[in-house]
């Protein structure tokens, strides 16, 4: 078999556009790389040849092919982007081999598989030439399935488990159109050829042959093979310019995830990585409780990575987002959605803003540190639970901003005033040395987000409620369970921010009966009242804070409780109905051996007082 016999003006679309595809994404790639920091580059090289490469292979498989976690959130939604995905990549395998063993293993133009039914009609010499005729059929059809969803899907998204579906521009329109064509022409093609030639597997042999019954057919063999063609090299000449993009970039991403590159507190190459990943799949829009409970559909993370990558962001994309990271976890690719928008806001703060009149505050020495904050100066009730039980536990503690305190500096941070934040930073920095602690504890996960992470203190931080786990755990904090009813909202700064899950939930667990709900921990809602945006006013926070005490069932236990003092103000403020108390104040109730479960008018006292702080 000579592969000059293997050629047809065709096959000039099709080939030009892989040409064009492979030469950007190269040189996309070789730019990204290159463009790293020496410790991003010095990650690469220590691990490029190791165990964290066949972690990124076998992730590319289950997510870039397979689609593991959009099957989470959907079956037909994750059979939909499986089979387009896999069912393409086992089309290119089989037809590359196919046409190797037909032509004895040698080397053929990438064209040949792609049109090896135009080519060749009589395949008696084949060895398998059954299974392979069979099998090219059946994953032609098992894509054409997925494409049927996707064309649903544009109709009617809810089937697939998704409210909305991203806006697209032209362009993606265009690439959209060129790969719906795709699978479509390649079955029209080779169906008719197996028609006037009597070749073909079980599908398209029977389509071609009622096919070419019809008048005229034979003039369409032509056509279809070039249309087939176009179409592909439409597609590959878009995808650098769409959303199609992260098709070949994903794959890059998983290798540099793996290796251990991560986003920094500021734009990189990486940036751009992930930017190209983001396949603009919409899941990000109904995980937003923007849209799902205010009906803004325009600012999530699909819209505003888009624009970044495109140099056309505004300030209404930046910063209209809780910045509560249910898109991070919810997002199939794992960008890193909040931290870029964070730094996108870094680089465009509001204003300048200096602290430096902020007088510094001295505080005594004790063992453990304990920082109350700004939310706790607002809810004292928080303050005077935590601290009843710290003297319930013997714990030598200093209240290092008992009389007045200094902001950690985490609002201004995620308002992008990365300059003002580091300078209130330094004074609390000095506040928490001076003391000589051995933990600094807060009951704030504001504090406690920023204080392990970006104030690079010597000694552990802990949330109250790890510490106050570790006292119950070790019997130096006794509790006695109540038969109280509680459920448990994982804060967001908690939870998604510092992976804190499971000790407020043990600490409950000693407290009363824990009520477990479905949105909860990676899926807890956000209580509305986030510091990290400013263009929703009260009312709309409250729509948030309502629907999220919904979602978790407050009216159907006696105490809702959560871990952060901005939830507990933001749920109180929105309830009329619902005891909302922090962790602390429901062990305080738990922590003497005769205390039993709360008379009815106590409960209504603790709303009562609840309402008040």
């Amino acid at each position: 078999h000579n592969t000059m016999n293997y050629y047809h003006h065709f096959v000039i679309p099709f080939t030009a556009g892989l040409l064009f595809l492979v030469i950007v994404v190269a040189a996309k790639w070789i730019g990204w790389i290159k463009h790293l920091d020496a410790e991003q580059k010095g990650l690469i090289k220590r691990n490029i040849f190791g165990k964290a490469s066949l972690l990124a292979t076998w992730e590319v498989i289950t997510e870039s092919l397979l689609h593991r976690r959009i099957f989470q959130k959907n079956f037909l939604l994750g059979y939909m982007h499986m089979s387009l995905a896999f069912g393409w990549f086992l089309l290119i395998v089989m037809g590359n081999l196919e046409t190797r063993i037909f032509t004895h293993g040698q080397l053929n133009p990438p064209y040949v598989p792609i049109f090896f039914e135009f080519f060749e009609h009589d395949l008696s010499t084949l060895r398998y030439r059954e299974v392979f005729t069979f099998t090219m059929d059946f994953l032609l059809l098992f894509v054409l399935s997925g494409v049927a969803l996707a064309y649903m899907k544009r109709a009617t998204s809810k089937p697939l488990g998704m409210k909305k579906a991203t806006k697209h521009a032209f362009i993606d329109k265009l690439a959209l159109t060129s790969l719906w064509l795709i699978f479509p022409l390649r079955l029209a093609a080779e169906s008719v050829t197996a028609g006037l030639y009597d070749s073909g597997g079980f599908f398209t042999r029977w389509l071609g042959e009622a096919i070419v019954s019809l008048p005229g057919a034979d003039m369409l063999y032509y056509p279809l093979w070039w249309a087939y063609s176009i179409s592909l090299g439409l597609f590959f000449i878009s995808v650098p310019f769409t959303r199609y993009m992260h098709i070949p970039t994903e794959t890059l991403l998983i290798f540099l995830r793996k290796y251990g590159i991560r986003e920094k507190n500021e734009h990189t190459s990486y940036t751009q990585v992930e930017l190209n990943a983001c396949s603009r799949c919409g899941i990000c829009i109904d995980s937003c409780q923007l849209s799902s409970e205010l009906g803004i559909s325009n600012s999530q993370s699909t819209y505003f990575l888009k624009s970044l990558r495109d140099k056309k962001t505004t300030d209404y994309l930046t910063e209209t987002c809780m910045l509560c990271g249910r898109c991070d976890f919810a997002c199939p690719v794992g960008i890193e959605n909040s931290t870029i928008r964070l730094n996108q806001r870094r680089e465009t703060p509001a204003s300048a803003i200096n602290f430096g009149y902020v007088p510094t505050i001295e505080a005594s020495k004790g063992k453990i540190a304990f920082f109350a904050g700004c939310m706790g100066q607002l809810t004292p009730s928080i303050t005077k639970a935590t601290l009843t039980l710290f003297n319930a536990a013997g714990v030598e503690y200093t209240h290092i901003d008992k009389d007045t305190t200094i902001c950690c500096g985490r609002p201004l941070q995620v308002n992008g005033e990365e300059s003002a934040a580091k300078e209130l930073a330094q004074k609390n920095k000095q506040l928490i040395e001076g003391t000589g602690a051995q933990a600094l504890v807060t009951t704030c996960p504001i504090c406690a987000r920023i204080f392990a992470e970006s104030y690079g203190l010597s000694i552990p931080v802990y949330h109250h409620t790890q510490f106050l786990y570790q006292l119950a755990a070790s019997g130096q904090l006794k509790l006695t369970p109540t038969s109280n009813l509680i459920t448990y909202h994982d804060p967001c700064e908690l939870g998604r921010g510092l992976g804190i899950y499971e000790e407020p939930r043990e600490l409950l667990k000693f407290a009363g009966n824990l009520v477990e709900v479905k949105s909860s921990k990676t899926d807890s809602l956000c209580c509305g009242g986030s510091l990290a945006i400013t263009s929703i006013n009260q009312q709309q926070r409250s729509q948030i804070a309502q629907k999220t005490l919904e979602s978790i069932g407050a009216n159907d236990v006696d105490f809702v409780a959560t871990a952060c003092p901005l939830c507990k103000k933001t749920f109180t403020a929105a309830s009329d109905e619902n005891a909302i108390l922090d962790v602390s104040e429901i062990l305080v109730k738990a922590c003497s051996n005769t205390r039993q479960s709360l008379k009815p008018e106590e409960k209504q006292r603790t709303k009562e007082t609840s309402k008040v702080n």
